[in-house]
């Protein structure tokens, strides 16, 4: 058969792409996996703020309770690391060493957006400078910039700053990111905080593979958009033969893993409250499979991610804390039973997340546009 009159991929449409990527991403059913397991799974967390990569574990592990991440962080075992999308996200201390060097070129390329305040700056000296002072002790950003300002007056201290963590990984030393405890944000180097030196980057094909373990089915500008990584698609071209390929409803080539699971699209999936920022929502360049047309951009306000609730594995509505009550506001009307089931989880993450405390649960006015 020639390639012309070769059968066309199997078609994925939006709510089997939707039952597959839930279900690597442990919320068709909560997973029994550790919290450093589901991290480890999931590569990564992103940790714009402190709180959602527990939120994000609550809706998805079985028996999870805050202190099994807090504990990971205290313990030195996870870390808090500008890495993908040059987003702060909360990795194993593994995935930490090993992953920022894969996404150095991103950094790179970043620090090239700000060269002007950078003119006449030495960067290899800036970054050799900025070890020194983090490695001496934890530096906040606004201390840093204090201290390479000295050495360099005439550059833009925000250029500086911004330097210094494009060349150097710099990690948030707790207590920042321990849950229940406040600190600002300080910074020292990975390999400092670690103990260890950084490992060489992963090859890109394993990196593609694991995220496919996490994210897939997807195609090549779905990965791109995760990583912020280019070029990929050689990598999945050398990985073609380990690898089967679907096509979206637009007709865009997806790939996946053999042995990954692809639920039924009829599968049931529950409500999910899902924390700002998850990973769910960011990780693919057609978004689709997870926030219906019609919802595109509601789950954010200007430049703030909201935290979001699912029905039926979908976007469906935003949710908050307003003192002593879970306040949810659903895009549309909900059937009595799915308002019931999502009444239900909703106690579930409170209980999970604020054990001991009473909330009540109200229904907001939908939320139209």
């Amino acid at each position: 058969m020639t390639k012309s009159s070769a059968a066309p991929a199997p078609l994925l449409d939006a709510r089997a792409l939707n039952r597959a990527t839930l279900g690597r991403q442990l919320l068709l059913r909560r997973s029994p996996l550790s919290a450093a397991d589901a991290v480890r799974h999931l590569v990564g967390l992103q940790a714009q703020n402190v709180g959602p990569p527990y939120y994000a574990l609550a809706a998805r592990l079985e028996g999870f309770a805050p202190e099994q991440l807090s504990a990971l962080l205290a313990d030195r075992e996870a870390v808090r690391i500008v890495t993908l999308r040059s987003t702060i996200h909360t990795h194993t201390a593994e995935d930490c060493l090993t992953l920022r060097p894969l996404v150095q070129p991103a950094r790179d390329r970043e620090l090239t957006n700000f060269r002007k305040g950078l003119a006449g700056v030495d960067l290899d000296r800036l970054a050799a400078l900025a070890r020194e002072l983090v490695e001496t002790e934890p530096r906040t950003m606004a201390q840093l910039r204090e201290a390479l300002g000295a050495e360099w007056p005439e550059a833009d201290p925000q250029s500086l700053g911004v330097a210094a963590r494009c060349r150097l990984p710099l990690v948030q030393v707790t207590p920042r990111g321990l849950w229940g405890r406040s600190g600002q944000v300080a910074l020292t180097t990975a390999e400092h905080w670690l103990g260890r030196p950084a490992g060489p980057a992963p090859a890109a094909d394993t990196v593609v593979l694991r995220y496919l373990a996490a994210f897939g089915p997807a195609s090549v500008k779905d990965m791109q958009t995760w990583a912020g990584l280019t070029r990929l698609k050689d990598v999945f071209a050398r990985l073609r033969p380990r690898l089967l390929t679907f096509r979206d409803p637009n007709g865009v080539e997806l790939f996946d893993l053999p042995d990954a699971p692809r639920p039924d699209p009829d599968t049931p999936a529950p409500p999910r409250f899902l924390p700002e920022f998850d990973n769910l929502l960011l990780s693919h360049a057609d978004r689709t499979r997870v926030i219906p047309p019609e919802y595109w951009g509601r789950s954010w306000q200007g430049n703030q991610a909201c935290r979001t609730l699912l029905v039926d594995g979908f976007l469906a509505g935003l949710w908050k804390t307003d003192g002593d009550t879970l306040v949810i506001e659903p895009f549309g009307e909900l059937t009595k039973a799915q308002r019931e089931d999502v009444t239900a989880e909703g106690a579930r993450m409170l209980a999970t997340m604020h054990p001991g405390t009473s909330y009540d649960i109200r229904f907001g006015t939908v939320v139209r546009r």
